[in-house]
């Protein structure tokens, strides 16, 4: 039995957020001191690094849950099935549902049932839990609707990121940039076919490294409500765990498959950094003494949805499915790898086959 990606979705927030949005921003470091540089070469050089040119954010009245719904809402239609026949609904985030008016989080209900309610799904054994998982969280509800699926626990799952990151970034450190808003879905089935799931493997290391993402005050000294927290990010200490650990655990699933990464179509990476993604396939293919990079084999949306945590993968494989990424399609019997890396710190990685 394999579990199959039936059918695929995702909300694409309306709201362009361009990088000259910032041009007014009053940016400081870690240590509260003003950022003094001109803001155009701060910007200039942050989208040199990340490739972000512009990014979305959800509109005043929409929260994760409602981006969750509209994308679940394409991918079961996308799939076809009666939407009773769900066994569960799985939702990644990070933060629930988060209103423009505050930074802090709404989880009771989980968004998972909110989802549900949405969907208006009545049938009680269909099971709806949350995954706060960091950015690898959608890609670990595809893991676990995997095993259901195996174990015979499950015939299909729904599996949900929805994240509105706009809404718990300090607008007074320069990282606030890199996040955005938005959400995919995607149906998974168990089938008896040769495509599907293959390997997959997943890693948590925390011990010392819990701290490269997290919660905290604003960067700004003139803030005196510490109660708000927002999210913080050590980008260099990311960078080199990601470059240490995400081709190693890729690795492990090729290797656990029998698969060589010259038989890999596409790379699917979490979008979190343009160059960050870059030098890890680079570290791939050094790592499995393979020659050239493929062209197109890594897609890549960040330039403009910009780092939408949970909601980047499924994003970019409904774009890739429904053939709006041209030079990126994928064909019956393409093997493709999905990759993640996050806050915990979390790396996970999937061989998926069409």
């Amino acid at each position: 039995m394999r579990s199959v990606i039936i059918g695929t979705g995702s909300c694409i927030p309306e709201v362009r957020v361009p990088n000259s949005s910032f041009s007014d921003h009053v940016f400081f470091e870690k240590d509260g001191e003003k950022i003094f540089k001109n803001m155009a070469s701060v910007i200039e050089k942050f989208q040199t690094i990340t490739g972000i040119a512009e990014r979305r954010y959800a509109k005043p009245d929409q929260q994760a849950s409602d981006l969750g719904a509209l994308a679940a809402e394409q991918a079961i239609a996308n799939a076809g099935i009666d939407r009773e026949t769900l066994d569960y609904i799985i939702v990644a985030h990070n933060f629930g549902d988060v209103t423009v008016d505050s930074n802090r989080s709404s989880l009771v209900p989980a968004l998972a049932s909110r989802i549900k309610a949405m969907l208006k799904i009545s049938n009680p054994d269909c099971v709806a839990y949350d995954i706060p998982f960091g950015c690898p969280g959608w890609l670990e509800g595809l893991i676990q609707a995997n095993l259901f699926i195996r174990s015979g626990e499950a015939k299909r799952c729904l599996v949900i990121g929805a994240e509105t990151l706009s809404r718990v970034i300090d607008p007074h450190d320069k990282d606030s940039m890199i996040y955005s808003d938005g959400s995919g879905a995607v149906v998974v089935e168990g089938r008896d076919v040769a495509s599907g799931m293959i390997a997959w493997k997943t890693q948590t290391h925390a011990y010392g490294l819990t701290e490269l993402l997290h919660m905290g005050s604003s960067s700004s000294p003139f803030i005196k409500n510490k109660a708000d927290l927002y999210l913080k990010m050590n980008g260099r200490r990311v960078y080199e765990f990601a470059l240490n650990h995400v081709p190693l655990v890729v690795k492990s699933v090729l290797d656990k498959a029998g698969t060589g990464v010259t038989e890999i179509k596409r790379i699917l990476i979490h979008q979190a950094n343009h160059k960050m993604d870059t030098a890890i396939v680079e570290r791939l293919f050094k790592l499995c003494g393979a020659g050239s990079i493929p062209e197109h084999i890594m897609p890549m949306t960040i330039q403009w949805l910009g780092n939408s945590s949970v909601a980047t993968l499924p994003t970019l494989l409904d774009l890739i499915a429904k053939g709006k990424m041209p030079g990126y399609e994928v064909a019956p019997g393409d093997k493709i790898i999905f990759a993640s890396v996050g806050a915990g710190m979390n790396i996970n990685a999937v061989l998926y086959q069409f």
